[in-house]
C-alpha cells in the first residue's frame, strides 16, 4: 500500500486527479528507496512519509525529480555499505563526496550534496533525525563568472536552424518548431518538455508560450514570428494526422512520433531531445555536435542575444535567472574565447610575405 504513505493537503486549485497521480507516484518511489527500511503506515511522521512530503513541497517538477534522484543516489551508496542513513557521520558523507568529485563537475557535486543536506534538515525539523551529517561537508565552489557549456556561434546557430527546418524525417515540422523555440527563447529543457498545448496563447499581437520556471513561477514568453509560424504549422500537421481540428488538440506541446511498435504521442524527454539536437548539429556540420546538449541552446541564446545588443538585465529576465551573476557568466563566456590574446599573438608573429623577412 505505497499510496497510503503520503497524506498531505491538496494545493488549492489543483486538479484532484493530477494531485492523486503525483502523490501515488511519489509514494511508490519513496517506498522503493534503499536503506530506509520497511514503510511504517502506523507512524504519521515516519521517514518515508516525511520524505514524500519533502519531495512534494518542491514546487518545480524538475527540482522535485532532481532531488529524488540525488537522494536515491545517496541512499544507494549507504545501502551498498550497509550504513543506516540516520546514523551516518560527516566522515561518511566526505567519502561519498570524494567519490562524486571523481565522476562529476563541481557544480553537480555541490547540487547533489545540497539535496542530501536539505533532506536531513527537513527530517531534523520534524524530530525524525538528530543531526545533519552533510551540513559541514565542504562543497565544491561553483564558479559563477564562467560557463563551461559549449555553445554555437552566430553562423553555426543559423546553420543549425536551417538544418532543423530542412530535416527529411517525418517529424520535420516538430523539429523546426521545437529547436526554434529552444534556441530563440533560451528555455530550460524541463520547461520545454513540460509545456502543454494549453500553454500557447496570444497577447498584444504576440504568439506566446507560458513556461514554468524554477520554483514554480510562471512566465509568458513572446515567440518570434518565424518560430510562431513553425509552431502553428506543426500543430496543424499534427491535428490532421489524428483527424482533429487544431483547437481540439490537447496534452503535451511536443510529443514523440510513431516508431516501430510505438504509436507515439508521448511527452518528449531530455534524452530524446539531446539525441535530436546532436543529430541536427551533425547535419549542419557543427564540429562540437557530439558534445552539445539542450543547455547548449540556452547558452547560445544568451551569448547571441548579448552579441545582438540586448541588455544584460533583459537577458536575465528572459532566462528566468534570479541572480544576475548567473547571467553574467554567459556574458563573460562569450568574451573568453573571442578576445583571448592567442589569435592576436599569432597574427602579430606570422610572416606572410618574403618582404616581411628581415635581411640577415
Amino acid at each position: 500500500m505505497p499510496g497510503a504513505v503520503v497524506l498531505v493537503g491538496q494545493p488549492s486549485g489543483a486538479p484532484v486527479a493530477t494531485v492523486s497521480q503525483r502523490r501515488l507516484a511519489l509514494a511508490e518511489a519513496v517506498a522503493a528507496l534503499p536503506a530506509l527500511g520497511p514503510v511504517d503506515l502506523a507512524d504519521p511522521y515516519g521517514i518515508h512519509r516525511l520524505t514524500a512530503i519533502w519531495l512534494e513541497t518542491r514546487r518545480s517538477p524538475a527540482t522535485r525529480a532532481a532531488y529524488q534522484a540525488d537522494l536515491r543516489a545517496w541512499l544507494t551508496w549507504c545501502a551498498a555499505r550497509r550504513l543506516d542513513p540516520l546514523a551516518v557521520r560527516r566522515a561518511d558523507v566526505d567519502l561519498y563526496a570524494a567519490g562524486l568529485a571523481a565522476r562529476f563537475a563541481a557544480a553537480t557535486v555541490a547540487r547533489k550534496l545540497s539535496a542530501v543536506s536539505a533532506w536531513y534538515a527537513y527530517l531534523i525539523s520534524n524530530d525524525a533525525c538528530e543531526r545533519n551529517p552533510a551540513a559541514a561537508v565542504n562543497r565544491p565552489r561553483r564558479e559563477r563568472d564562467a560557463s563551461a557549456t559549449i555553445g554555437l556561434s552566430r553562423e553555426e546557430a543559423a546553420r543549425f536552424l536551417a538544418a532543423a527546418a530542412a530535416d527529411e524525417r517525418p517529424d520535420r515540422l516538430r523539429t523546426a518548431a521545437l529547436l526554434g523555440i529552444m534556441l530563440t527563447e533560451g528555455v530550460r529543457v524541463a520547461e520545454i518538455c513540460g509545456a502543454d498545448i494549453a500553454d500557447l496563447g496570444y497577447n498584444r499581437g504576440w504568439r506566446t508560450l507560458s513556461v514554468t520556471r524554477k520554483g514554480g513561477r510562471r512566465q509568458v514568453l513572446p515567440l518570434a514570428p518565424p518560430i510562431a509560424h513553425a509552431v502553428d504549422d506543426y500543430l496543424t500537421d499534427r491535428a490532421m494526422r489524428v483527424g482533429l481540428r487544431v483547437e481540439e488538440l490537447s496534452g503535451p506541446l511536443f510529443v514523440t512520433g510513431p516508431s516501430g511498435p510505438h504509436t507515439g504521442g508521448k511527452r518528449l524527454d531530455r534524452w530524446a531531445l539531446t539525441k535530436l539536437i546532436r543529430r541536427i548539429a551533425r547535419t549542419a556540420d557543427i564540429p562540437s555536435a557530439e558534445k552539445l546538449s539542450p543547455h547548449s541552446l540556452r547558452h547560445t541564446f544568451a551569448t547571441l542575444a548579448l552579441d545582438a545588443g540586448a541588455a544584460l538585465r533583459d537577458v536575465q529576465d528572459a532566462m528566468g535567472h534570479a541572480d544576475p551573476r548567473t547571467t553574467r557568466a554567459y556574458d563573460r563566456a562569450r568574451y573568453a574565447l573571442d578576445r583571448h590574446p592567442a589569435t592576436r599573438l599569432m597574427a602579430f608573429m606570422q610572416v606572410t610575405t618574403p618582404e616581411d623577412v628581415p635581411d640577415s
